[in-house]
């Protein structure tokens, strides 16, 4: 925490004028609220099988502009990367988020892509990243920012990448929440819902990609080796 949010945050805790026993009973009881605030609605559309709900997630991903690549185990992963830019005619280079899930795909596969590593910057024109979730009722992905997988990978570069496990793929938000806080021990600065890449119907009322964001996204869905005889 910065010096000046301390002080900022100091000052409300005084004016609360809670005792430290006061102030630790409050973080325990929003630290419980998540477990215990009763379940909303959650509707059937994504409560499918597995493989339904793969499928169900490409197609509604597909309608809002999103492209998406199935492959076979993480060493698929630079080979599918490599073929979408080369189909869009983008240089082979990109910032990659430094994250020990990524780094094993072997990217060596690929010697003419250069890779950076770290957040993205205003050059970069492609960022990749790993999802926490798939929501397969929207077509939608769930990030997490972290030191290994910063946000702006996720929205500067031009061209954004996100790889999805398909066993990460849930039916609907309140699962993909329930996903990550099975494997979080706090909450992150941000968590972000992401369904197709940017637009806006504000000019002329004619839909423009990339107005805020990333104007073209690719999620690349990962099968679990043992999977290999599914189409990828």
């Amino acid at each position: 925490m910065s010096d000046a949010r301390e002080a900022v945050m100091a000052r409300i805790r005084e004016a609360l004028g809670r005792t430290p026993e006061e102030d630790a009973r409050a973080r325990e009881r929003v630290a419980a609220w998540p477990r215990e605030a009763p379940p909303g609605r959650i509707p059937a559309r994504g409560q499918l099988e597995p493989e339904a709900r793969i499928e169900l997630f490409t197609s509604m991903a597909t309608r809002v502009q999103t492209d998406v690549e199935r492959v076979t185990g993480a060493g698929a992963i630079p080979a599918a990367v490599g073929r979408y830019l080369r189909r869009h005619n983008l240089p082979q280079k990109l910032v990659m988020a430094p994250d020990p899930v990524l780094d094993e795909a072997g990217w060596a596969s690929q010697p003419l892509l250069r890779i950076g590593r770290g957040t993205a910057s205003d050059d970069d024109a492609v960022g990749l990243t790993l999802a926490v979730a798939g929501i397969a009722e929207t077509g939608t992905v769930l990030l997490a920012s972290s030191p290994d997988r910063p946000t702006l990978l996720a929205y500067l570069p031009e061209t954004c990448i996100i790889v999805l496990p398909t066993d990460r793929i849930v039916g609907a938000y309140e699962q993909a929440l329930a996903l990550y806080r099975e494997d979080a021990s706090g909450l992150p600065r941000s968590l972000n819902f992401i369904t197709g890449p940017s637009r806006t119907g504000d000019i002329a009322q004619k839909l423009e990609l990339g107005a805020h964001g990333p104007k073209r996204l690719l999620v690349v869905l990962v099968d679990p080796e043992s999977t290999a005889g599914q189409p990828a």
